[in-house]
């Protein structure tokens, strides 16, 4: 049997025919349910210590297991949704300590691809990207060209640490994810681009999904590998998803509950929704849409529902 898991030549997620699964909700799983004080959801600080540093090894293996358990691929994606300039500044990290703690959490995930037991189904490394702004709303927009120099260093980073493709999560709007994949695209990583949606399914920003998608390939010449959704209930924007420009969705990274953003800003208790329903509705999605790769979780889900979509599409 050939261990793809340890391949020189990683088949990404778009090029496999088997399903690969993602974590969940890492910062509402550590906040709510490890109790760990994660400042501006920073998890990639827990890698400053040893103790944060085995908190996220068992986190990504206990999924990991999920997705080896059903024969499905996995992507270790890093903990650096934080880990660029801005975020970075505010917890006292200048651009060498940004360089190295990326560099130190693509590490980790290769270390664990490298713990993990042999599978004929790939185990893939990407780098985390998140939006400069808060994630919920879109505020002070930046223009492509903004955008392109204010990711670059962290593109450059994960790439240098050997991730083998990066996916820029709870995107709001276009440009942003444009400059992004502009920066990408210079470094030579593979990118993925993952917008977020309101519960009507639109951007933050207003803009409908199918424009921001359409906008961000004729500006960067179809630039991504393939589009996800993330931060957001499959109720919210599964009334949207119809029309030519669906073959560009490769994946959902899918909140548990279905509160609006607004609402999920404000509430001091984690609304974990139902695991089981949660896994059914994937299985929905990727019946109708098949050109989808990957799935996974964010606020709210953790290991009982990616084990739920495991077992709904395996």
């Amino acid at each position: 049997m050939k261990d793809l898991t340890k391949t020189s030549t990683p088949v990404l997620p778009h090029q496999s025919d088997v399903t690969f699964l993602i974590d969940g909700g890492c910062e509402t799983t550590l906040i709510f349910e490890d109790k760990l004080d994660l400042p501006y959801f920073a998890s990639f600080a827990l890698l400053e210590t040893p103790e944060g540093t085995a908190v996220l090894r068992r986190y990504f293996r206990r999924h990991l297991e999920i997705a080896q358990a059903r024969g499905l691929g996995f992507v270790l994606e890093t903990p650096t949704w934080r880990a660029s300039a801005d975020w970075g500044a505010l917890l006292g990290y200048d651009a060498a300590r940004l360089r190295e703690v990326n560099r130190r959490a693509v590490d980790l995930m290769q270390e664990i691809r490298a713990e993990a037991a042999p599978s004929t189904a790939p185990i893939i490394v990407s780098g985390c990207i998140g939006p400069r702004g808060d994630g919920y709303v879109s505020g002070a927009e930046m223009t492509p060209e903004e955008a392109e120099a204010y990711h670059r260093p962290q593109i450059e980073a994960l790439s240098a640490a050997g991730a083998e493709m990066a996916t820029a999560l709870t995107m709001t709007y276009a440009s942003e994810a444009i400059g992004i994949a502009r920066a990408a695209q210079a470094v030579g990583l593979p990118i993925v681009v993952s917008f977020t949606t309101e519960t009507d399914g639109r951007l933050p920003n207003g803009q409908p999904l199918a424009a921001a998608i359409a906008a961000t390939d004729a500006a960067t010449g179809q630039g991504p590998i393939y589009y996800m959704v993330n931060c957001a209930h499959p109720d919210h924007f599964a009334d949207v998803l119809e029309g030519d420009w669906l073959h560009r969705i490769g994946g959902f990274r899918a909140n548990a509950s279905r509160l609006s953003h607004a609402e999920l800003d404000e509430a001091e208790e984690l609304d974990a929704g139902d695991p089981v329903e949660f896994g059914e509705l994937h299985k929905r999605l990727i019946e109708v849409l098949p050109s989808v790769h990957v799935l996974g979780g964010c606020c709210g889900t953790d290991h009982r529902h990616i084990g739920a979509v495991a077992m709904s599409i395996s």
